[in-house]
């Protein structure tokens, strides 16, 4: 009994040893690279169980988007201004066989790599254009260059850049003191062209409006005058008619019109003759 035992513990264990160095797995999120003697056999595995050679090596790398991140950079822009870009870089292993090869599964290697490249990249390109061209549309511009570029030299290394940001441009002091006086300046000269603009304008439409104004007025006193010219027209004709049917009377009420518009104000003086015309119905009365 006991030899049957120490046979059932022995296979196990020779069970448990086989499945260690026969068999292998590997995750959803890592590559795994397999040695023999040094040399590599394959890189290429899918997620799950696979059988090796217990003298085989296997080397397991992450597979999942890692990102570099490292301090702001010192730039310089075409006109020789100072700036300080914080950015950041997606990458991840490709080509896992690649990538051991030139870097011996080291990743403080590629990552220091792929650092210097992008900031010399970076360097080029910010020295290419003027500051608030990178603070513009041509940002992405920048950003997709560098990417496309990047990954030239990141294929020697294994390695795919999926992505490179700009997180923040800081500027220093004395580029920010004269950035904000041309700032300033600009918006001044802008303000300026918009009053002038706005004067402009407000003329336009005040000569349109005196323009109209004097139409408007030509045209009322036509008509006022026309209105006006056939009510004395009307008039006369009335006048007319009326002192037709009644000479005598018209007479006697355009003399009590005239009694009455010139006798009514007792600071007037007259000069007239007593006889004169004007009085003729007074002297009728003294004379009745």
């Amino acid at each position: 009994m006991n030899t049957l035992i120490r046979t059932i513990v022995a296979l196990v264990i020779l069970a448990v040893l086989g499945v260690t160095f026969c068999f292998f797995t590997v995750d959803e999120t890592e590559h795994a690279v397999r040695f023999r003697f040094s040399r590599i056999i394959t890189d290429t595995h899918e997620p799950g169980w696979h059988l090796k050679y217990p003298w085989d090596r296997v080397l397991k790398l992450d597979k999942r988007l890692l990102t570099l991140d490292d301090n702001p950079s010192e730039f310089m822009t075409n006109q020789r201004e100072k700036v300080f870009v914080d950015f950041f870089v997606k990458w991840r292993i490709a080509k896992p066989g690649e990538y051991y090869r030139a870097t011996s599964g080291n990743e403080r290697v590629v990552t220091k790599r792929l650092l210097d490249t992008v900031e010399d990249g970076l360097k080029d390109e910010f020295a290419k254009r003027e500051l608030h061209e990178l603070v513009s549309v041509e940002r992405s511009e920048v950003m997709q260059t560098m990417t496309r570029e990047a990954n030239i030299a990141a294929d020697k290394y294994g390695a795919e850049i999926i992505d490179v940001r700009i997180k923040r441009i800081d500027l220093s002091k004395t580029v920010s003191d004269a950035v904000y006086q041309r700032m300033n300046k600009e918006r001044e000269r802008e303000a300026k062209q918009r009053r002038a603009e706005g004067n402009e304008e407000a003329e336009r439409i005040q000569s349109v409006a005196d323009k109209d104004r004097t139409v408007i007025l030509a045209n009322a006193y036509r008509e006022a005058q026309e209105i006006r010219g056939d009510g004395d027209a009307t008039a006369a004709a009335i006048y007319a008619q009326a002192y037709t049917q009644d000479p005598e009377f018209y007479s006697f009420h355009r003399s009590m019109e005239a009694y009455r518009n010139s006798l009514g104000n007792t600071r007037d003086v007259m000069l007239i003759q007593p006889d004169s015309e004007f009085f003729k119905y007074f002297n009728q009365a003294n004379t009745r």
